[in-house]
């Protein structure tokens, strides 16, 4: 894989060696589509006689000159740049040509096609400045940056500092080579000093973006000046939304400073939407950039809607917590994404209008860190980090969202008020500065009082997760939740056994919640009583609950303030698959839908039990990204867990059920366009092709639902998905409008057409067009692997093991990390992938421990998908023998 690694040991010699380093860097975006120019003057200090080296990526490295003296070019080798023989204080200068990426990594560089515009904007993390700069890339060493930047006179470019300067320059190229709007002269921009920062935080955006702009009154007296730019085909949809995105960041502020009393520290604050982007967003210091499919031009869910609130407060989260303090090597990166994480959640459930959004976490985030959590690649949320390699791999759903939920409940453990003012006390000290997992928890021992080391072992430092099954005795029944009829009965005894997996034996301390539940006069489930208390070790009675009526539910964790697995007692389990959607609360739904889908995941419950369910509370469920999730659950179920001799039929059941419920939907609603969406993955009904051909024509119409752009496309796709539509016909609909958007669209309908011939090319294009962008790739990537059917995807399973150490050797990461887990034939027969791939991983014990991860979790969702077949198999075999 190009580019070089770093490890951890190289890192911490290298910050021993350097201080105190300020950047003056000039870059020249005037100098085609290829390449820009790239002047780095860094001053350092360092011991006398030492020796360290610089990270830059670049296309050449025409002269570097250390404390006056030109070096050999023999010092530019593997993507570093050696320094010997250093002084007490260093300036070392070095030009270059750097190359634009159209990976998402380094400075990208787009072009839309609706209008021939180019935007560019850097993406750094983890180690990608390099790619623009030279520079000792790792975040513990902390540096002062001055960017000029020459650029087209009719572009804007923003970086992290506020502009000091824009001057006219003579044009350095020739004109047309920039685009189709070019003029004759260029202006550089001079940017204001920054703070002390890391590297990865840096920024620069340049383009004819729209903009708006808006102020605000920061707590200390400051004007925060704030933008928001996106691209200019893209203006009009959002001057519909710009007014609220600022309202949502400006109660962002408030609520951070409100909670942690350190107002916002940076000179401004711009949110920049652009193109192609591979990440949500990025939290580059007072620059912070976004995915514009945040932009909304069609229709999108309430779920998406709902996500953008979080990402954009996930983001401001971070000029704190990451930012203004940041880890000092990657083994912390939790400290930032789970600390933001769990704030943008709290900050979007208290101040915005999303307030259910504990629910969402529950249903999203918390979903997705079980499954990450129960992968052969779990670790520890303070993961090891031996090398960047091992970074890439972490960005995941245990350093996201079991991190996150982990916070929540640290802070139900200690207290929200200690907790909060240990965390104003933890930025205060390490301001402007890097800090680890123990400056954390020192601060927060102060605040609570609580030993914070022995839950940092239990909760940060182990892996895996538990399992809390509830045991339930009756006073009239004597059972052990049998699931008898005993409405009646007398709790005699009422108890939570935690268990771990073998493999991860660590048991913790939950403080956690039970509530009972009850119908109510209107059909209703409603909490009638909740106790709290610590489950801790193996057993743990709970001594309240004997002698009370037995409720009909029994909920354990209770509004989800702990992270674990619940197994519910018999007779809760079945009220549960008979009321799922009477219960009123959204919270309550989306634990006990999540608990459903993990026993279901784990061959505990019938694949169709999860299925008709998840139909019957669809028809009612108001919180969209639960409603999401279940759609995509039940997918799986129904695509991979039904025993194959009733795959047909219940394919056919799901068909028509969501068909039915869409119809049923409120006009207009998000449960309608969320259904009709789910539908388009199906296709085994008979009226298949004559609704998804009606609905584009017109002669068929939901009430209230618009075929607009974007709804359109999911339409054609799911032709081509049946062999509906051919290259042809997709190129035609491409014609009606053709932007950067709708070009990915297209390629991913061509990639999903299910013939061999369009499969094959699928493949080529993932694996050998070099002119795909990144989003380009990963739609052709994800639509080829996408299609139902195991004819067309068997063959591949052979090529995908062959493909794999060619794609690790000629992409880089992020690109090959798209191809690994896109082109994986996920619907081939899994016992044939588990096969090619254990031979794989047998005859690559050496291989890099990133590579590894990617196989050895796509393996994982094959091993599941078989044992959870055989069990639902087992059962249908069962009752087809009775």
């Amino acid at each position: 894989m190009p580019g070089a690694n770093l490890t951890r040991t190289e890192a911490e010699e290298r910050s021993a060696i350097v201080s105190d380093a300020a950047y003056t860097i000039d870059l020249d975006l005037t100098r085609g589509a290829k390449t820009f120019g790239s002047v780095t003057e860094i001053t350092f200090d360092a011991e006398a006689g030492s020796s360290t080296f610089l990270d830059l990526i670049a296309d050449t490295v025409s002269s570097v000159t250390l404390n006056g003296r030109e070096l050999p070019a023999d010092v530019v080798a593997d993507s570093r740049i050696a320094l010997d023989d250093l002084a007490d204080h260093n300036t070392v200068t070095v030009k270059a040509d750097c190359l634009y990426s159209t990976t998402g990594e380094g400075l990208h560089r787009s072009v839309d096609p609706s209008d021939g515009n180019v935007y560019l904007y850097t993406q750094f993390e983890v180690p990608d400045a390099r790619r623009v700069f030279a520079v000792f890339d790792q975040p513990d060493i902390k540096a002062t940056f001055d960017f000029r930047v020459t650029a087209p006179q009719s572009w804007d470019v923003i970086s992290n500092g506020v502009v000091e300067s824009v001057e006219h320059v003579d044009r350095l190229t020739d004109a047309g080579t920039l685009g189709d709007h070019e003029p004759e002269t260029a202006k550089r921009w001079t940017f204001a000093t920054t703070p002390r920062m890391s590297s990865y935080l840096t920024a620069l955006v340049a383009g004819p973006y729209a903009s708006w702009h808006t102020e605000y009154a920061n707590e200390d007296g400051r004007t925060v000046p704030m933008g928001i730019y996106c691209r200019q085909a893209l203006k009009d949809a959002m001057a519909k939304d710009v007014d609220y995105l600022f309202d949502i960041t400006k109660k962002g502020f408030a609520f951070y400073n409100a909670q942690w009393d350190v107002p916002y520290p940076y000179s401004k604050y711009d949110q920049l939407f652009v193109p192609e982007y591979n990440a949500g967003a990025m939290e580059n210091i007072g620059t912070v950039t976004i995915r514009d499919s945040y932009v909304f031009e069609s229709k999108v869910t309430d779920a998406l809607a709902n996500r953008r609130v979080e990402t954009v407060l996930h983001e401001l989260a971070h000029m704190w917590f990451g930012d203004l303090v940041t880890m000092k090597w990657w083994n912390d990166l939790w400290l930032n994404e789970s600390f933001a994480e769990f704030m943008s959640t709290l900050a979007t459930a208290e101040a915005t209008d999303w307030s259910n959004d504990w629910a969402t976490f529950c249903a999203g985030e918390k979903s997705w860190a079980l499954r990450q959590d129960q992968l052969p690649t779990t670790h520890p949320i303070v993961a090891p980090i031996n090398d960047l390699n091992d970074t890439y791999v972490n960005f995941d759903g245990i350093t996201y969202a079991k991190g996150a939920s982990v916070l929540k409940q640290l802070v139900f453990y200690v207290g929200r008020e200690q907790f909060f003012q240990g965390i104003h006390n933890y930025l205060t000290s390490h301001a402007y500065g890097n800090a680890t997992l123990a400056d954390l928890l020192g601060e927060l021992e102060k605040t609570s009082g609580r030993d914070l080391k022995a839950w940092s072992r239990q909760w940060l430092e182990s892996a895996g997760i538990n399992t809390i099954a509830t045991e339930l005795d009756t006073a009239a029944s004597g059972d052990d939740g049998d699931g008898t009829d005993a409405t009646d009965d007398t709790i005699e005894r009422l108890a939570l056994r935690q268990s771990a997996p073998a493999e991860h034996d660590v048991l913790r301390v939950h403080r956690l919640a039970v509530g009972f539940y009850d119908l109510d006069d209107a059909g209703k489930v409603v909490r009638t009583k909740r106790f709290e208390l610590d489950v801790d070790g193996e057993l743990t009675e709970i001594a309240e609950a004997k002698g009370l009526k037995r409720p009909a539910f029994i909920m354990v964790n209770d509004d989800d303030l702990t992270y674990t697995k619940l197994r519910l007692d018999a007779a809760s389990l079945d009220f549960a698959l008979n009321h799922l959607p009477d219960f009123t609360d959204a919270l309550t739904r989306a634990t006990v839908w999540l608990s459903l889908w993990d026993m279901t995941r784990d061959g505990e419950l019938p694949a169709k039990d999860f299925i008709d369910v998840s139909l019957r509370a669809l028809a009612t469920e108001t919180e969209s990204t639960t409603f999401r999730y279940a759609l995509a659950q039940m997918s799986t179920t129904a695509h991979h867990y039904v025993a194959a001799a009733h795959r047909a039929d219940v394919l056919k059941q799901v068909s028509e059920g969501l068909w039915t419920l869409a119809n049923e939907a409120a006009a207009g609603s998000d449960n309608q366009f969320q259904l009709l969406k789910a539908y388009l993955g199906y296709g085994h009904d008979a009226d298949f092709e004559a609704h998804v051909r009606g609905l584009l024509d017109g002669s068929i119409a939901l009430p209230g639902l618009a075929i607009d752009n974007n709804l359109r496309w999911s339409l054609v796709h799911a032709l081509a998905d049946q062999g509906l539509i051919d290259a042809e016909g997709i190129n035609a609909e491409l014609a009606r409008r053709d932007t950067t958007e709708n070009r990915e669209f297209a390629f991913g309908a061509k990639a999903a057409i299910n013939t061999v011939d369009a499969k094959r090319w699928a493949w080529d294009q993932a694996l050998h067009n070099d002119e795909l962008t990144n989003s380009q790739l990963e739609a052709v990537a994800y639509a080829f692997s996408g299609t139902d059917s195991r004819e067309l995807a068997d063959p591949y399973v052979a090529e995908y093991f062959t493909a794999v150490d060619w794609v690790w050797k000629h992409k880089t990461y992020h690109m090959a990390e798209t191809l690994l887990n896109g082109l994986y034939p996920g619907y081939a027969d899994p016992a044939a992938l588990v096969k090619a791939g254990d031979e794989w991983l047998a005859a690559h014990e050496d291989a890099d421990r990133a590579l590894k991860r990617l196989v050895v979790e796509n393996l994982a969702g094959s091993r599941r998908t078989l044992a959870v077949l055989n069990y639902n198999e087992s059962l249908a075999s069962a009752e087809q023998g009775r």
